[in-house]
């Protein structure tokens, strides 16, 4: 069998989905017609994608792993037959939260000045590598390990963590704050793209409320309302002030690293040099 583009559009469906049901009404076609090019797909990789012994649809790890591949396989070809595409290709930069803190504008500055052809595009993704392993981004910034397959990344730099306080909190009077201090609190953590969880204390010192958001605006929400304190680094307060919250130094926190990242292959052809302005942005302004 010819593996066509329409059976990775009907696979992504179903992926974002989690029905077919769903998904074939999201592509105006029936039922039975779905399954069978979800079954034709899984008999040309040879592997099940889809669990289908449980109520609610859920893809194998194998459905996982060809979710990204086949997401970056379709964004591909809908790019190179954009027509918009022909006039100018836009570096596509994403990140999960505070981008590169201070080093932001900087960043975006200089490349407009240095590359007035190839705009750069920062995009906000609230995913864990902010969309570069579904095809979404050229680069990211991320912070905290890189271990998604198939993707290379760099350390640009190390970031303090700071402690992020509602301003009426008794905390908010010090100069800076422990991590005994937030642990009798509970701690609001982004649980899609965060870098604070329990294990950041010691074992016997976790603390014992964690309020679980999906994204950097729920986690403000939740600390500016007084329902949670949080735990972020030194580029959240550049990118996100708030006249309820506060941020002060967590000195017995360890610091997180940011890195740039990309697949690996063939890329954005202005891929080294955003990786050479990176580096030298942040350099200069450390």
């Amino acid at each position: 069998m010819t593996v066509e583009l329409r059976h990775l559009r009907a696979f992504l469906a179903i992926a974002d989905e989690g029905s077919i049901t769903h998904a074939a009404a999201r592509l105006r076609t029936g039922q039975p017609a779905l399954s069978r090019t979800l079954q034709q797909l899984e008999k040309h990789l040879g592997v099940r994608l889809v669990d289908r012994s449980t109520h609610h649809l859920e893809l194998t790890p194998e459905g996982r792993t060809f979710r990204d591949r086949a997401a970056i396989a379709v964004t591909a070809v809908d790019e190179a037959l954009d027509p918009r595409g022909l006039r100018s290709w836009p570096l596509r930069l994403g990140h999960p939260w505070a981008a590169l803190g201070a080093h932001t504008v900087p960043l975006l500055r200089r490349w407009d000045e240095l590359h007035p052809g190839i705009p750069l595009h920062l995009l906000r993704i609230d995913d864990t590598t902010a969309g570069l392993t579904r095809g979404r981004v050229d680069a990211a910034l991320l912070r905290g390990p890189v271990t998604a397959q198939g993707v290379e990344s760099e350390l640009l730099c190390m970031e303090d963590r700071v402690a992020v306080l509602p301003a009426d909190s008794p905390l908010a009077a010090r100069a800076a704050v422990t991590l005994a201090d937030l642990a009798a609190l509970p701690v609001a953590a982004n649980t899609v793209s965060g870098t604070t969880t329990p294990d950041l204390w010691p074992p016997d010192a976790r603390p014992t409320t964690m309020v679980e958001v999906s994204n950097t605006d729920e986690w403000l929400t939740a600390i500016a309302a007084g329902r949670a304190v949080g735990v972020t680094t030194t580029a959240t307060p550049a990118n996100h002030s708030h006249p309820t919250i506060v941020y002060r130094p967590l000195s017995d926190a360890p610091p997180v690293p940011v890195h740039l990242a990309w697949r690996a292959g063939p890329g954005h052809p202005a891929l080294p040099a955003l990786r050479a302005l990176a580096h030298e942005v942040v350099a200069a302004h450390r």
